[in-house]
Formats: C-alpha cells, sequence, structure tokens
C-alpha cells in the first residue's frame, strides 16, 4: 500500500468522531471487543466491529485474540505519521507567520 493510501485510511478512520472515541478509549489500556461493547451500549456489538474493523484496516489498532477474546491495542504511530508530514510542517509555517506578525506589530512605525 502507498503512503498516500495508507494516510487516506488514516484520515478515514480519524474522520469519524465514534472512531476517535474509541482509541481514546484504548489510550489508556488494551480492551477487548467485549469490553467496548458494553462501554459504547448506545450501539450493536456489530457496530462496534465495523468500526474497529476501519480503524484495524488503518493500522490505528492491533488486534490480538486470546482465546475467545479480542484485545485491542492502540497504535499510534500511524497519528505520529500524520503529524509528522502534515500537521508539523504547517503548524511550523504558522508559528513563523505569527511570529513575523508579532515583530511587525512591535516595532515603532517609521
Amino acid at each position: 500500500m502507498s503512503t498516500d493510501s495508507k494516510d487516506d485510511a488514516v484520515f478515514k478512520a480519524l474522520a469519524n468522531g465514534l472512531r476517535r472515541q474509541i482509541l481514546d478509549a484504548l489510550k489508556a489500556a488494551p480492551q477487548t471487543t467485549g469490553m467496548l461493547c458494553e462501554q459504547f451500549s448506545q450501539l450493536d456489538r456489530c457496530t462496534v466491529m465495523q468500526h474497529l474493523k476501519v480503524l484495524e484496516d488503518a493500522n490505528l489498532i492491533l488486534v490480538q485474540r486470546e482465546g475467545r477474546e479480542r484485545w485491542n491495542y492502540l497504535n499510534a504511530l500511524p497519528i505520529q505519521a500524520i503529524h509528522d508530514r502534515w500537521i508539523s510542517q504547517y503548524a511550523d509555517h504558522a508559528m513563523s507567520v505569527l511570529t513575523a506578525l508579532h515583530r511587525g506589530l512591535e516595532s515603532p512605525p517609521k
């Protein structure tokens, strides 16, 4: 899979608020699918599984099966890659523009 395709899958996965909530739930500790279903009880199990599949396809979660349980672990590396590739570069540019604006406002008029 190309880098652009991987980035697209991550952006697609992160575009949904419920999937971001699932990732937030996994931030503290890995959880079984059953635990996640209990936490998101407003959804049926099938819907939770569909969201987990999107997150897994984007490599945002890693799945380990232990007997009948399916443990879901947060994988933050794709998010870090998005940050490094996109967000940090734009943030650096924005900061340089703000710094120039601040200097311009602080210097006395000529």
